[in-house]
């Protein structure tokens, strides 16, 4: 699951990457160039989730769909230039442990995914206001490959699969923001029972240390908290009511350009925690 596993005649080029112009200038400010990457993560999180939460039919709901994306254009452009270029920069003078990083797999999967979706969905979604044309489910299909992947190693991987609780923690802020009326405080129920029986049962009954116990309990929550938000999200597509051209294709459009590129920031976290 690591690119040492996929490439492995690759090692001598990398570990001699850090050796290579600019790496050995970047390594010393390392910590400042990784800043520069979480702030562009920041500019382009922002426009992606302004995009596509109009896709799903909440947020700027004043302007269309179209009007939003022209907006945000440049400032979307420069986020992804700017997340690759830094990406590059620290990834070069850090390229060993990449290499031997499943997190470093996922995030890599997800970019390419998210990039595909981004320019081949979300944008010629929005501009269409929430037209989604045969060129962009053959992108999506694309993109839902890689991402797919991205995920099954993201859950399976040993030191990394705890990362998924962001991604579900995403889609259950994301589905929170969406969803509304009645529906909202059963939603919100439903997670306060989940949250409330999981602390129960792994405060009370179950030893802080006792791993081989824990472990299976927490994953089950996850595959439940995952579960109660899938629910709740399609009752939203299929309940709320339309906005032009957007439908039920269109809003999952929208959940799914936010939580492409929220994986690949989760995943980013994890290559420094595994």
């Amino acid at each position: 699951m690591t690119p040492a596993e996929f490439l492995p005649e690759l090692r001598p080029w990398v570990e001699n990457l850090v050796n290579v112009w600019p790496a050995y200038v970047i390594k010393p400010q390392f910590a400042s160039w990784q800043v520069l990457h979480i702030l562009s993560l920041v500019v382009l999180g922002g426009c992606t989730i302004l995009l596509n939460l109009r896709l799903i039919g909440v947020g700027l709901t004043e302007e269309p769909a179209s009007e939003i994306d022209r907006n945000l254009r440049l400032w979307l452009n420069l986020g992804v230039v700017s997340v690759l270029i830094t990406g590059v920069l620290i990834g070069m003078a850090n390229a060993e442990r990449l290499y031997d990083s499943a997190a470093f797999t996922v995030k890599m999967f997800g970019l390419v995914a998210a990039l595909i979706f981004t320019y081949g969905v979300t944008n010629r979604v929005a501009r269409s206001d929430g037209a989604v044309s045969l060129s962009s489910k053959i992108a999506a299909l694309a993109a839902l490959a890689l991402w797919s992947y991205a995920l099954w190693v993201f859950t399976t991987a040993q030191l990394i699969n705890p990362g998924m609780f962001h991604l579900i923690t995403a889609a259950g802020l994301v589905v929170l923001f969406a969803v509304r009326g009645r529906a909202r405080w059963i939603y919100l129920a439903g997670l306060g029972l989940l949250i409330a029986v999981q602390w129960v049962w792994t405060h009370l009954f179950l030893a802080y240390d006792d791993i081989a116990r824990l472990d299976p309990v927490n994953k089950g929550f996850a595959w439940a908290f995952a579960a109660w938000i899938i629910a709740i999200g399609l009752h939203q597509l299929f309940t709320a009511g339309r906005d032009q051209n957007a439908g039920p294709l269109t809003k999952l459009v929208g959940y799914t350009g936010i939580l492409m590129w929220v994986s690949v920031a989760a995943a980013g976290r994890w290559i420094a925690f595994a």
